[in-house]
């Protein structure tokens, strides 16, 4: 029995030793290899207990932008019955001294100093069509600011400051590197609250289907953007400018976890031209679509991409090079076109005068063309042609339908209704607004659009029309309006 006991202790003790052996044996095999974490070490930096740090390294980089709007009122007060009324003399005399002939419209946005020299980088749409731009420092220093050079298809702007003391560039990254589910920081000014950091991830990337500018490949992220975070820096964990903040989705007016920014790159293409006060971009001359599965099939493509050209601009680059309509544009310059918004954007940043290979799919063969590229001009806006006065008076009106009378609540159907009014137009100016309803022109009924632009187009530059509007939810009134000269 004691044998037996012995034998077990024995084996028991072998067993043992068998086990640490073998065990240290792969703990020595396994001894270089690193423990599994969320990124690989050295492509991306970890994930920091606190932001604090970039927020301090980044926040004297970032500017508070106030602008001024002088919206000037040239009349105030006529008569019904036209500007030789006497009783206009009365008016004027009696209440011309209550209502300031001048109003000032402010507003709020955000930008970042990019060199020493003073030049800040922001939004178009924060700085255009105003008379004054003001910049605030984060020690409280403020600047007048000048526009060195604006570029609306992209919404970018180039501001100026002449600074008494150094400024702190914030440093430019590289918008390429970004990958979804990266860490991003957003300083602006939201609702006027300077210098407020909001924290998120990048949620998506090439973003070409927003609607806010002609050329967009927008890095979509969760980081909470508001008003006045326009033209403010998305920045990475390294401290670096990926890109401006420009524009959110919203139903409410709000934050609501959808936030776009221009990627830097876009910006740094851009900024020699925007030093000079003006961009240049390519032109191609021929109108695109999307390859939809229908039209694979009837083109007879073997996949979904590319661009299908729709038309041709006679005597533009792409015709007297032999591109047709049907054609499907795959390769321009080297690069390929995966969807129909990757051509805009290659073409515009090509240089005027590049001899570019553009390579095309026709009935079903590769083709190869070798394109001049020429200059974009600038578009003429929609219903204006060279020479012509311009007189639909800055506001768009519609037909007042059931379903149009029910989202703008009006009471009645009789009239047309103001769906649009530009900033700074003459009907701005004069105090018409969205919601409005026309009722008349120079005392005459206006029922419908047509009969709108018919009386519309009598007038031209000089000339006072008399409206009388349904201000909305607010009583009927008489308003001139000055075409403008």
């Amino acid at each position: 029995m004691d044998s037996i006991m012995r034998g077990r202790r024995l084996l028991f003790v072998g067993s043992a030793i068998l086990f640490f052996v073998v065990g240290l044996a792969f703990a020595t095999l396994f001894a270089d290899i690193p423990a599994p974490s969320a990124q690989t070490a050295g492509t991306k930096p970890a994930s920091p207990e606190s932001f604090s740090g970039l927020v301090k390294e980044a926040r004297d980089s970032v500017v508070n932008i106030s602008t001024v709007k002088i919206i000037k009122r040239e009349q105030m007060f006529e008569s019904p019955f036209g500007r030789n009324d006497p009783f206009n003399d009365m008016f004027e005399r009696f209440f011309g001294d209550r209502i300031p002939r001048e109003s000032r419209q402010t507003s709020l946005g955000s930008g970042f100093i990019i060199d020493k020299n003073g030049f800040i980088l922001t939004n178009n749409h924060v700085v255009e069509q105003t008379d004054e731009i003001k910049v605030m420092l984060s020690n409280g220093t403020e600047y007048d600011a000048e526009i060195v050079g604006r570029d609306p298809k992209t919404d970018l702007a180039l501001i100026r400051i002449e600074a008494e003391e150094d400024l702190k560039p914030l440093p430019l990254g590289d918008s390429e590197e970004l990958e979804v589910g990266d860490w991003v920081l957003a300083i602006g000014n939201p609702f006027g609250l300077d210098h407020t950091l909001t924290v998120g991830v990048v949620s998506a990337k090439g973003r070409t289907s927003v609607g806010i500018t002609d050329y967009e490949d927008f890095i979509q992220t969760d980081a909470a953007i508001n008003p006045g975070n326009s033209g403010g820096p998305l920045i990475n964990l390294k401290g670096e400018a990926i890109g401006i903040n420009s524009a959110i989705f919203s139903q409410s007016g709000g934050y609501m976890g959808i936030g776009f920014a221009i990627p830097i790159n876009m910006a740094k293409d851009l900024l020699p031209q925007l030093k000079k006060g003006k961009v240049i971009r390519g032109w191609l001359g021929v109108m695109i679509q999307g390859i939809t599965p229908g039209l694979k099939e009837s083109f007879g493509l073997k996949e979904e991409i590319g661009a299908l050209v729709s038309e041709v601009t006679p005597g533009g680059p792409a015709e007297e090079a032999g591109i047709k309509e049907g054609d499907v544009i795959v390769s321009f310059d080297g690069r390929e076109i995966q969807e129909m918004s990757d051509l805009p954007m290659i073409v515009a940043s090509t240089p005027v005068g590049k001899i570019v290979t553009v390579e095309v799919i026709r009935e079903g063969k590769k083709k190869r063309f070798e394109v001049k590229i020429d200059e974009l001009e600038e578009e003429i806006e929609e219903g204006e042609t060279p020479g012509e006065e311009k007189r639909d008076l800055g506001m768009t009106v519609d037909e007042i339908t059931p379903s149009v009378a029910r989202q703008l609540d009006l009471s009645d159907e009789r009239g047309v209704v103001v769906v649009r009014v530009e900033s700074n137009s003459p009907a701005e100016k004069a105090g018409i607004a969205r919601g409005d309803v026309i009722r008349e022109i120079n005392r005459e009924p206006v029922n419908d659009v047509g009969t709108y632009m018919e009386k519309i187009r009598q007038h031209t530059k000089g000339d006072v029309i008399l409206f009388r509007i349904k201000k909305r939810g607010g009583p009927t009134l008489f308003v001139p309006l000055k075409v403008e000269e």
